[in-house]
């Protein structure tokens, strides 16, 4: 017989299930601030794109993506920034001061510049505010920020409660002062997709960029390689068999490669020998297309970023008239509302540090937008039916 094993004693089951306690109210401000602070609440946030990849390939290497940063970002940070008091101009208002000499090493242009190059190339443009000495919290400085080094850490409401940024290996966090102020702007463009960080223009390009990039790639090696497709040697000699031997063959091949391949040695003429026949390969029309599909990428690339083709120089492009309509349809649909966006940025960022006054953009001192302005004001003076102050108040002027 088997030994008996030892059952352990089963415990009584209890006539009543013990309920749970209860569970206080949750008392929240907004639904989804919740969702979103469930998340990741309190942790640093991390750019979900690879910012290195997108500067490498689309800015560096892409004529087109570089020009169309550059064109937006000098175009916007040249828009000149007024401040208002009151609905009065005060051009020896503090924070005029700061705008134009924002920090020791750049001037106001300089720093929107950057701060809209920024905006353009990652989604996201930072600007962090330094204050005055011990017992002055106002902004006395302001420095654009690198959008590769700053990561959003959310608060439990999911709404940015600090910044980390990142440099040399050491990680400083700027966080909101007594009075709940944060010395960060940040700027971001529309991600649907993303709550913390912008989608940028690039990232939308990208599959035109790496077209346009390849086609420029392969046209280098068509150029090494005399400006024209290889060709073949055809060794005929019934006599050996139609084949040349392991040391013939060879030897062919290094010469060929020393004395024939390079742009150094185009139209240099082959010696061949007996048996040898030189025949030409050439592409077809169809396979020679790669032109015509290198600049309908360009011009993707040019619609991501909001620039008419025609100021890039693509050809195949006729969607305006003149480079005049085209230079008056880039400053208005792309340059004029980033810069309006960015002026109100800068309003509600430093209304609590600088009390009732207002940064507007001076539209009147853009030249590229006189033909616009001229136009406006022939139809104000032809407007008899309107009183002076009426046609001032249209002009956008005061009083």
């Amino acid at each position: 017989m088997f030994p008996l094993r030892s059952q352990p004693p089963r415990r009584p089951m209890p006539l009543f299930k013990r309920r749970p306690p209860p569970v206080a109210p949750e008392a929240k401000d907004s639904r989804a601030a919740r969702l979103i602070a469930i998340t990741a609440a309190g942790q640093p946030r991390w750019t979900p794109r690879d910012y290195a990849a997108l500067a490498s390939e689309g800015f560096a290497k892409n004529p087109i993506a570089y020009r169309c940063v550059r064109m937006i970002a000098e175009a916007a940070a040249s828009v000149p920034l007024t401040v208002f008091v009151e609905g009065q101009r005060a051009d020896d208002h503090p924070l005029r001061a700061l705008l134009q000499a924002p920090n020791p090493e750049q001037g106001g242009p300089d720093l929107m510049e950057a701060f809209f190059g920024n905006l353009t190339v990652a989604g996201n443009g930072y600007l962090e505010a330094a204050q005055g000495g011990e017992g002055s919290d106002v902004p006395t400085e302001l420095y654009a920020l690198r959008p590769d080094r700053m990561t959003v850490v959310p608060g439990p409401r999911g709404w940015p409660l600090a910044y980390d940024y990142q440099a040399a290996g050491r990680t400083a966090r700027i966080g909101r002062d007594a009075a709940g102020w944060l010395p960060v702007l940040h700027l971001k463009l529309f991600n649907p997709t993303d709550d913390h960080y912008g989608f940028s223009p690039l990232e939308a390009a990208a599959f035109a960029i790496d077209v346009h990039n390849a086609s420029g790639a392969w046209n280098k090696a068509l150029l090494d390689n005399s400006a024209r497709p290889s060709g073949a040697l055809v060794y005929a000699n019934r006599d050996a068999g139609d084949r040349l031997s392991a040391e013939q063959f060879e030897r062919l091949k290094a010469e060929l490669g020393d004395a024939h391949s390079g742009a150094a040695n185009a139209g240099r003429p082959l010696l061949l020998e007996g048996g040898l026949d030189w025949r030409p390969m050439s592409l077809s029309p169809a396979e020679m297309d790669f032109i015509a599909g290198k600049h309908a990428a360009a011009r993707e690339i040019a619609l991501a970023f909001g620039v008419p083709p025609q100021l890039l120089g693509i050809p195949g492009d006729a969607t305006y008239a003149n480079y005049r309509e085209a230079n008056g349809a880039f400053w208005r649909h792309t340059v004029v509302p980033l810069a309006e966006r960015a002026a109100r940025a800068l309003s509600v960022w430093l209304a609590p540090k600088f009390p009732g006054a207002k940064i507007a953009c001076d539209l009147d001192a853009v030249p590229a937008l006189s033909a616009e302005r001229d136009a406006l004001w022939a139809r104000l003076e032809g407007a008899s039916f309107l009183t002076d102050a009426e046609r001032r108040r249209l002009a956008g002027l005061e009083g």
